[in-house]
């Protein structure tokens, strides 16, 4: 029709926010990536065995969790092979048996995975390569570690009181899968310091151990694990020491 208005385009519908939000691009997706895991501290269980080895034992400790013990300080540190270490111990005459018969004469010994931790004098840790060759191993390869004065041990749990055997495992961790429990544990006010094994060790009852017959019975079964650890050709099962052995 002449002189008639041209027609209004429709007006589109209004836009809520929430149909903008659903129509704009996406931003891709961050990464999902896990917190770090934390040691887990319920109860303050660390706190707890942190007090006990500095208060009760006087063995100085590093900040952090899980508590890690100072070597060199009170003590140094034998790291051997399990198997060996409790077929040493064996042989010294060193492991605990069950029933009512009174604890004998020992020395701290703590085991994690499987590895042992024999805890000697402090500066014993030096003495080892004068004294392996003295003993006349050497030269030969023996998977036995010395660690003295510097060096850090991770502190197992201390043992509950009227305890016997292992001790509680660590909050959300596995005590035989890396983290250290004790077998003989130390008890504070019974001579700790005089009960590790030194050079200069007066044999008698209640004596600890001579440093050098500790070392020459641990390489001599170093030596004998090393030996009968299978070849690739003829693979076995490894069988955990601790299926063999009571404390």
């Amino acid at each position: 029709m002449v002189g008639a208005p041209p027609p209004v385009p429709p007006v589109p519908p209004a836009r809520t926010t929430a149909s903008v939000l659903s129509s704009a691009p996406s931003a891709p997706a961050a990464p999902s990536v896990p917190f770090p895991r934390r040691p887990l501290d319920a109860g303050g269980t660390w706190e707890r065995v942190r007090g006990w080895y500095e208060s009760a034992l006087g063995w100085p400790t590093v900040p952090g969790a899980p508590v890690r013990l100072r070597v060199g300080v009170r003590f140094d540190v034998l790291d051997v092979p399990a198997e060996a270490g409790l077929a040493a111990l064996e042989r010294l005459g060193l492991l605990r048996r069950p029933g009512p018969a009174p604890r004998g004469p020992g020395f701290p010994v703590a085991v994690r995975g499987e590895r042992m931790l024999l805890l000697v004098a402090a500066g014993g840790a030096e003495e080892m390569p004068g004294l392996l060759e003295w003993l006349e191993w050497g030269s030969l390869p023996l998977d036995l570690m010395a660690v003295g004065a510097g060096g850090l041990m991770e502190a197992p749990l201390a043992p509950e009181p009227g305890s016997t055997g292992l001790p509680p495992r660590p909050p959300g961790r596995d005590g035989l899968q890396g983290t250290a429990v004790w077998l003989r544990a130390p008890e504070p006010g019974c001579g700790v310091d005089a009960s590790l094994p030194a050079l200069s060790a007066v044999r008698g009852a209640g004596a600890a151990p001579d440093l050098a017959r500790l070392v020459q019975t641990l390489a001599t079964q170093c030596h004998r694990v090393r030996l009968s650890v299978p070849s690739p050709s003829s693979p076995s099962l490894p069988v955990s020491p601790f299926q063999r052995a009571t404390f």
